[in-house]
């Protein structure tokens, strides 16, 4: 095996099975109201965004098994619980965001066809594409990616070497903490522990006789590139939109502004070359979200190839009738889920990442309940309950940002770590 040449077609597909929908529209529309803070935002946001994820790719390199493996040390029906959860919010939310995305994007300026035709022909050939899962890390390593990684530099360069880089002061209260949220509306954290488990299972169909040694290290590393490239892009989609704010209105769509920022950049070439970007940024993320359910749902049936295709399926026809809806609407309704399942899936990450020695099944237990606990406050803040959360902001730190899970969780963490040690020096 090439290792240099496996390594970069591994990185370059995981790059694209990350890269969608949120990730094209998020980073601008953040940059937009960013100003001279943009680089604040950008951190901010490639928090949640890049290192959680490539942290959860690690853990996957470390697991080498399914998102099911995520929560057993907490219990089987919690990791089965978990697992379906995630499964059914990446069904449901990003993977007919993706499809809704090209429609207003990549197909609405130049057709005049309804949105119904373009969520049948899109789902169909992700389907088409789930069902030939083998050839997946070859066609979105060296094919898509590129394509992808050519249009998003050319948009970001243009912008970067034309421009006098001059910002106006932000018009956001909290850039850091704000674009720490934004970052969740990628979903790229849940993105992680399923394509994850996408990327381990097709190396092993790709490369039978590869060693768990040789597996790990190949999925770490492709890990770290990818985060390098969404780092890359993420960072100058960012700094492109803040530089040229003065070009738009502040009440523009998140849509509106990816096709006013590639006319802006690229002239009246550049909605042809956004269209296709769009499309196969949100058709590789679409792939990755269907065929990760349907191999959970098939390692869940004993392996069986039928339970595969009826989930794919059945996935898609869903995201048919779900990308019906506009991109705006889908983001308004996942946040009340996100901020839900994003704090556990982030702490099941950490605490995959970290040493086994620090992360006995009791304090897996402890560090999760401790987290459910705390994240339900802004969960009911997200869905209107506001009495909950005038308390919370009084009396729990970081509350006022959303994130008042971090602490607790990370003092659950510590106390578990000393209790275990008394116990084994008792």
């Amino acid at each position: 095996m090439n290792n240099t040449k496996e390594t970069l077609v591994t990185a370059f597909a995981l790059f694209s099975l990350f890269f969608g929908a949120g990730n094209l529209i998020i980073p601008p529309f953040i940059g937009l109201n960013s100003g001279e803070w943009w680089w604040l935002v950008a951190i901010g946001f490639c928090i949640s965004a890049i290192v959680i994820p490539i942290l959860g790719i690690f853990a996957h390199a470390k697991l080498q098994g399914t998102i099911f493996d995520f929560g057993k040390k907490v219990s089987p029906a919690f990791a089965l619980v978990y697992s379906l959860l995630i499964y059914a919010i990446a069904i449901i939310f990003p993977a007919p965001r993706t499809a809704s995305v090209t429609h207003e994007i990549a197909i609405a300026p130049f057709f005049d066809i309804p949105s119904i035709y373009t969520s049948i022909v899109y789902f169909a050939l992700v389907l088409v594409f789930a069902l030939n899962r083998s050839k997946i890390l070859n066609i979105l390593g060296k094919f898509l990616t590129p394509a992808i990684l050519f249009i998003l530099l050319a948009i970001i360069g243009v912008t970067v070497f034309t421009s006098d880089f001059t910002f106006d002061a932000t018009n956001i209260t909290n850039p850091f903490t704000s674009s720490i949220l934004e970052g969740y509306q990628t979903f790229d954290a849940i993105g992680a522990v399923v394509v994850g488990g996408v990327l381990i299972i097709s190396i092993n169909l790709k490369n039978k006789d590869i060693s768990y040694t040789d597996r790990r290290s190949l999925v770490r590393k492709a890990g770290l590139f990818a985060g390098l490239g969404l780092l890359l892009i993420y960072s100058g989609l960012i700094l492109t939109s803040a530089l040229l704010h003065s070009n738009f209105d502040a009440d523009i769509t998140r849509t509106d502004l990816l096709n006013a920022i590639s006319h802006t950049t690229l002239g009246n070439a550049g909605n042809k070359f956004l269209s296709i970007l769009v499309a196969l940024a949100c058709f590789t993320t679409a792939i990755g979200i269907v065929t990760g359910t349907a191999d959970f749902i098939k390692d869940r049936f004993n392996n069986s190839n039928k339970a595969y295709t009826i989930t794919a399926v059945s996935g898609c026809v869903l995201g048919v009738l779900m990308g019906q809806f506009n991109v705006d609407y889908i983001i308004a309704v996942a946040v009340p889920a996100l901020m839900f399942i994003y704090p556990i899936t982030i702490i099941l990450i950490v605490l995959n990442v970290l040493p086994d020695t620090y992360t006995t099944p009791k304090v897996f237990k402890a560090v999760v309940f401790v987290t459910i606990l705390f994240s339900v406050p802004d969960f009911l803040t997200s869905i209107g309950v506001t009495n909950i959360a005038e308390f919370t902001t009084a009396y729990l730190p970081l509350s006022a940002y959303s994130l008042g899970w971090v602490l607790p969780a990370a003092i659950a963490l510590v106390i578990g770590n000393l209790s275990r040690e008394k116990t084994t020096t008792v």
